[in-house]
């Protein structure tokens, strides 16, 4: 999953996208509605986590682009007002949901990963294929009954292709769903990668290579 945190208390912004990373999402962040714009123009992100109050582009803006631009994105505002007016005032603009400050990271979490969801064609809570089943909410995966210990990034690698349902995916895809801006486009991370999980889950491997075209399962 591809999420953008925007956020202009630094220190927020940066715990919370650390927190989501563990969770094995792949999270960009920026601190002002400007910066905001520039990226959903530029990538694609399954949910954005958006603050109201932004310096320069106000969240209100940001959200009403975000919708008007048609885009799949979902949006999760955040706001330090738990008034019912300031949260039916956020949905109307556009919003998927509101989290009033303080929050839980924990509830964060959930909600991201609810909207995240709605962003793809509706799947089964747990995923299974060719053997596997993986529970994104337990961040669990079991290969015929016993429980893989996988890495974040492994995690996600590993959802991404389940996800697919079969269908071939590139590394330009999965280095888009798996990892943030900051991953070099040019590094060989995502073969690593792959070679890590195909050893993880065992024999017979179930991670096909599509010489040219990416990964499928």
């Amino acid at each position: 999953m591809r999420v953008l945190v925007v956020e202009d208390e630094q220190l927020l912004a940066d715990a919370v996208a650390t927190g989501l990373r563990r969770e094995a999402m792949a999270v960009d962040v920026v601190y002002d509605g400007a910066a905001a714009l520039e990226r959903v123009g530029v990538n694609d992100y399954d949910v954005v986590v958006l603050d109201r109050d932004l310096p320069l582009v106000h969240g209100d803006d940001v959200c009403r682009k975000i919708v008007e631009l048609g885009m799949p994105t979902r949006v999760l505002m955040l706001t330090a007002s738990g008034d019912v007016s300031d949260r039916v005032e956020g949905l109307e603009l556009g919003a998927d949901d509101y989290l009033p400050k303080p929050f839980a990271f924990t509830e964060l979490t959930a909600r991201v990963r609810a909207l995240g969801r709605r962003t793809t064609v509706p799947l089964p809570p747990v995923l299974e294929r060719a053997g596997i089943k993986l529970d994104p909410n337990r961040r669990e995966v079991f290969r015929e009954g016993k429980e893989v210990q996988l890495a974040p990034k492994e995690f996600a690698v590993l959802e991404v292709l389940m996800r697919s349902e079969g269908a071939v995916v590139s590394a330009e895809q999965l280095l888009e769903k798996a990892w943030d801006e900051n991953t070099d486009p040019f590094t060989n991370v995502v073969r690593v990668t792959v070679m890590t999980l195909r050893r993880k889950l065992g024999e017979p491997p179930v991670i096909v290579t599509v010489p040219g075209s990416g990964y499928r399962i």
